[in-house]
């Protein structure tokens, strides 16, 4: 046992052993070859110089040159420019001192001047050779053996060289880089790791033809929707999978690993990349604050409490009526999910005096309103509880902050409240009203923010679609034109954020979402994805459905005092009292039609638009 503990460090220096080794062979090579030169291959003249002393000599200069410049240190698995580097200020030193040495002590009959300065770039590369033809070998070493997927990969920077050592430096990998492309013209004839770059983006469907390749792999980063939207969709044209690198920030120190290459995401099929709303810079009014967050345990809600969290409020206090949801949260956020904290709060918003006592037990600062029913179709056939818990539920928290003089309200709102057309739309609109309405009366600040769907969200169209993909289809689609804006989770929670920071009393905060996205060109990408033949059917528009949203109201200004992307658009307020005559129909198309004329209704009561 104790030989094979003193074996183990030996192991570990006999790598070491072999490159001083090899260095020491190296010099004394050059140096031989350079007395050959000099003395025009006649060993004879050999005899007049101390040849085998200089030899010693050298081996001991390399040695500690070599440590000095981290040669002997581990410092570079693969080669670099550092090595080289590393490498001739070792010759040099070792050169440099065998010729002042000569110089100095003529006695001893050194090499020739010309033997000493001539063999340093031989020795440099023997040395660097050797290394090179060492490296060359255990790549090869490391190459798939099993490769299954032959892959173009789009993109010759820094990504999609990572992205080839990842594939081509693992023995189990399913990939095989055999080509490249990159649309800028300076690298046509680069290689990478032995992988040509063939042509550009244009060039796909040719090379996949050529090549007889299996898949594409965006490894672009930085990649943009317009980019990412134009290559899946020629990749799909030709029945070849897609594949791509997270963005930047999702990677781990910035490097690529075999697991980062993955399928498209949803963000990426709807051809967008999050907008960076700079949180960090805004964020400091939650700091060292009590902070409640109502409907904590849905999408919206566990997102915003993910990233409070971050920030160190005093206290962050979760409201729902989920009780698995929330549950879920503190497990996520505090790695224990014993539901032994006063700050998770189960909770109906429609119970007035439940709402006040959570009020009065936290007293929180800075609240944030997500709790809201949101399904379009189901909202139409039960408009009355759309009503209790989108409208009243919301006035009843406004009504608690507004007593305790809560600091900062934000009311999250959705796109559908703008030239709304469905129950969910109204009631979302009158949620805004209401707020607008609590602007003017409370102490502290008041305002909405409105964003379209979020990726990933619970009951979310992508969702949907997948589930329908898996079961083998048919997907479902309501019109082959109907057009939607999207947003991540992570950024809508942002922008909820932000509005806490920037926002007016009043109004509400919309963020400029780019171009609205065709449902039909999603389904149909997500379809060429699936393993066998899914088919689409087109089921027509829901009641109250639109065949596209917009984010701003007929009349509304965009004014974008804050935030390049963020546009503050005014809010009508309205009178709680002018909303009671809801609770007094029950007729359900009663309840839409009345809801339709006081979402238009304007503060004086002079409609805003024809009922």
């Amino acid at each position: 046992m104790r030989a094979i503990l003193w074996l183990r460090p030996l192991g570990r220096r006999f790598p070491t052993a072999c490159e001083v080794t090899v260095d020491v062979v190296a010099w004394s090579l050059a140096v031989g070859l350079a007395m050959l030169v000099r003395f025009d291959l006649m060993l004879s003249n050999w005899g007049h110089w101390n040849v085998p002393l200089v030899m010693v000599l050298i081996a001991g200069f390399q040695l500690g040159a070599g440590y000095v410049f981290g040669l002997y240190l581990g410092r570079w698995r693969t080669g670099s420019f550092d090595e080289v580097s590393a490498l001739a200020k070792a010759a040099a030193v070792v050169s440099g001192s065998i010729v002042a040495l000569g110089l100095a002590v003529p006695a001893v009959r050194m090499v020739p001047t010309s033997v000493g300065l001539a063999s340093a770039p031989l020795a440099l590369l023997a040395m660097a050779g050797v290394r090179y033809v060492r490296r060359v070998h255990a790549d090869r070493l490391l190459r798939p053996r099993s490769a299954t997927r032959r892959v173009v990969v789009f993109g010759a920077g820094e990504g999609g060289a990572q992205a080839l050592r990842a594939m081509l430096r693992n023995p189990d990998s399913p990939y095989l880089p055999v080509v490249l492309l990159d649309d800028d013209p300076a690298k046509r004839n680069l290689r990478i790791l032995g992988v040509p770059v063939v042509g550009d983006r244009h060039d796909l469907a040719r090379v996949v033809a050529d090549y007889g390749l299996d898949e594409l792999v965006v490894a672009v980063p930085s990649a943009d929707s317009a980019m990412i939207r134009e290559l899946s969709e020629s990749a799909l044209e030709h029945d070849v999978p897609v594949r791509a690198l997270p963005q930047v920030y999702e990677l781990f120190d910035g490097k690529v690993g075999l697991s980062d290459i993955r399928p498209l995401t949803e963000t990426d099929l709807l051809g967008r990349h999050e907008i960076d709303t700079d949180i960090d810079a805004i964020a400091g009014y939650l700091t060292g604050r009590r902070v409640l967050v109502t409907g904590a345990g849905g999408s919206i809600g566990s997102e915003l409490c993910r990233q409070i969290h971050r920030f160190g409020p005093a206290e962050l206090v979760m409201l729902d009526r989920d009780e698995s949801a929330l549950h879920a949260i503190q497990l996520e956020l505090y790695g224990r999910a014993l539901l032994d904290s006063r700050n998770l709060v189960v909770a109906d918003l429609r119970d007035r005096d439940r709402v006040f006592e959570v009020f009065a037990e936290h007293r929180p600062q800075v609240v944030f309103h997500a709790a809201a029913l949101k399904h379009l179709p189901l909202l139409e056939m039960y408009p009355s509880e759309a009503v209790k818990t989108n409208v009243w539920g919301t006035w009843h928290v406004l009504q608690a902050a507004a007593a305790l003089d809560v600091e900062r309200f934000v009311n999250i709102s959705t796109d559908k409240a703008a030239d709304p057309s469905s129950v969910l739309g109204h009631t979302k609109r009158l949620a805004e009203r209401l707020t607008a309405w609590a602007a003017g009366r409370a102490v502290g600040s008041y305002l909405s923010v409105r964003f379209g769907n979020v990726l990933g969200s619970r009951g979310s169209m992508l969702g949907a679609f997948e589930r329908q993909v898996q079961s083998g289809g048919p997907v479902t689609v309501t019109h082959p034109e109907v057009t939607r804006f999207f947003m991540t989770v992570e950024e809508a929670a942002q922008l909820v954020i932000q509005a806490g920071a920037v926002g007016r009393d009043g109004e509400a905060l919309v963020l400029d979402m780019g171009e609205p996205v065709r449902i039909l060109d999603v389904a149909r990408r997500l379809v060429a994805q699936a393993e066998r033949p899914v088919e689409i059917v087109f089921t027509g528009l829901r009641p109250g459905e639109k065949l596209h949203e917009v984010l701003m109201g007929d009349g509304e200004r965009d004014e974008r005092p804050a935030h390049p992307l963020i546009s503050h658009v005014p809010v009508p307020a309205i009178a709680p009292d002018v909303l009671r005559v809801l609770d007094e129909i029950p007729d359900c198309e009663a309840v839409i039609e009345e809801l339709a004329r006081l979402s238009r209704i304007a503060p004086r009561g002079i409609d805003l638009a024809p009922s």
